[in-house]
């Protein structure tokens, strides 16, 4: 059967369902893992009017069917175990198997998250050791779409060397979700939803655009690019109806198809949050515990504007899921965690978008994973993708240990810059989150920083490390007034804290 032909069959087969049938989304699929100690959202579809009825381990919800045939229960909050049957009945009875009840995590972003776990650091060696019966993963397909969807085209699968989506997976997601199921002893599931070479604002709900007065005037395009879509879907679609008959008819005489039904798919994907729409929308309202981000490198000229974009991206998602009591606010700022990105050549601009993404940690709840130090230049599709997803992973998990699991005396991230000050012809810089203390992972003299005069002009800097603190000065500068530091698209420096996590891109002036 051609591609057309395969198409059709399809779209005529969807149409031989009962209007009656409950349904389900595909995210509710055997195998997946629920997230524990939150209320839990259970929707579908339904004939309008149509009594449903939700049970899930003891636990039962029932509800009409609207005018529209949607439907959605609220079951109370479980704890960790499994596995479950979830029954929907109806007109009919949908059952969904070995589900387990734990944490749930969305991973977004674009290609380092993307990253398959195939390309990673002895990536064979992970797979064949990729057992973990209570470790499932969800993995959403490429879709954008220019208005929200209600549905994804992807099933949750147990993690095992022999499940052929193992290699696919994201590594980050992977290694984070292998981190966590490790530590809790409780079931995880990883969902993944990335491209690469995609822009932040492709990811961002309108309602977080609403939500950042620097954001605002890009509502107006969105908006008319939402009505586009709409008129151009209508079009289609009626091309698509006045075709079916001739369809119908001709596939049954084994004639040619007719011209309307060329098109793939009759939804435009072109124009605003298409991303956002396709891939994550219909995820809510799932109960999750957070989500994780590696995105960046296509919005590496937005220099501080990405501060803004990163506000609006989880301000937006926090508040399309509403987690908690949406009369108080209470549990919407689900965790958000980020890694920074990688060494690589961008014209001298990527200091600048570091410098926006660590000061992104200022958003409630929030953490970032530095990387300037897991990337050299054999990775694999070049330096900015570094191939040791692990560390990136275990450095995620870090902060969901320390923040949302409770985990004691954990130091989560690196030393994170506190003040400066002058002593004569000298800087001195105090940090915070120094863990163990200050080392270098060369055991040499920090490097990586440079000082300037009142004059501007920047210079390599001597540094010493001095407790929490680094000491700064240069020859060439009898009074400094600035610092800058790791200031280069390629710069990998040797600071870090004892437990080895790296002192990120900052620079800081003496106040008047």
């Amino acid at each position: 059967m051609n591609t057309i032909a395969t198409h059709l069959a399809i779209l005529l087969a969807l149409g031989t369902f009962a209007a009656a049938d409950v349904r389900l989304p595909n995210l509710f699929s055997d195998h997946m893992v629920l997230q524990r100690d939150k209320a839990l959202k259970v929707w579908g579809w339904a004939a309008p009017g149509e009594q449903v009825k939700v049970l899930l381990a003891g636990q039962s919800a029932a509800t009409s069917a609207a005018a529209t045939g949607e439907w959605k229960v609220t079951l109370p909050a479980m704890p960790a175990g499994g596995p479950h049957e979830l029954t929907v009945t109806g007109s009919n009875t949908v059952r969904v198997t070995d589900i387990l009840v734990g944490e749930v995590w969305i991973c977004s972003g674009q290609s380092n998250m993307e990253f398959e776990l195939k390309h990673a650091l002895n990536a064979q060696q992970e797979i064949r050791n990729a057992d973990y019966p209570k470790l499932r993963m969800l993995w959403v397909p490429r879709t954008p779409a220019a208005l929200p969807l209600n549905d994804i085209k992807a099933r949750w699968f147990v993690c095992s060397p022999e499940h052929p989506s193992v290699a696919e997976f994201s590594a980050v997601a992977y290694f984070f979700g292998r981190e966590i199921h490790q530590a809790l002893k409780v079931p995880v599931g990883m969902i993944a939803a990335s491209q690469g070479a995609t822009q932040i604002e492709l990811w961002t709900a309108p309602e977080g655009l609403a939500g950042v007065p620097a954001l605002q005037g890009a509502l107006p395009g969105i908006n008319a690019a939402a009505e586009a879509a709409r008129k151009k879907l209508a079009d289609n679609l009626d091309t698509l109806e006045a075709a079916i008959p001739q369809a119908r008819a001709a596939l049954a005489q084994g004639r040619p198809l007719p011209p309307g039904l060329a098109m793939a798919n009759p939804l435009p994907a072109e124009g605003g949050p298409v991303l956002y729409h396709g891939m994550i929308y219909p995820l809510v309202p799932f109960a999750i515990r957070g989500a994780l981000w590696y995105q960046g490198e296509s919005n590496c000229g937005d220099g501080m504007r990405y501060l803004d974009k990163m506000k609006a991206l989880i301000g937006g998602w926090r508040q399309v899921w509403q987690q908690g009591d949406p009369a108080t606010g209470s549990g919407r700022d689900f965790p958000f965690y980020f890694v920074q990105i990688t060494p690589n050549t961008y014209d001298g601009r990527l200091p600048f978008l570091l410098e926006a993404q660590a000061a992104a940690m200022a958003i409630p709840n929030t953490g970032m994973a530095a990387s300037t130090d897991t990337c050299n230049a054999s990775d694999h599709f070049g330096g900015g993708h570094p191939a040791n997803k692990q560390e990136i992973g275990r450095r995620l998990a870090l902060w969901a240990l320390a923040k949302d699991y409770g985990q004691k005396n954990l130091v989560y991230c690196g030393p994170q810059y506190q003040a400066l000050k002058a002593e004569g012809k000298q800087l001195r810089i105090s940090f915070d989150s120094v863990g163990g203390g200050l080392v270098t992972k060369d055991s040499q003299p920090p490097d990586s920083f440079e000082i300037a005069g009142a004059e501007g002009n920047f210079v390599t800097a001597v540094a010493r490390i001095e407790g929490a603190t680094v000491v700064l000065s240069s020859d060439k500068v009898a009074k400094p007034v600035a610092m800058r530091f790791a200031w280069k698209d390629l710069a990998q420096p040797n600071l870090m804290n004892k437990e080895g996590l790296p002192v990120s891109v900052f620079r800081a002036e003496l106040g008047p």
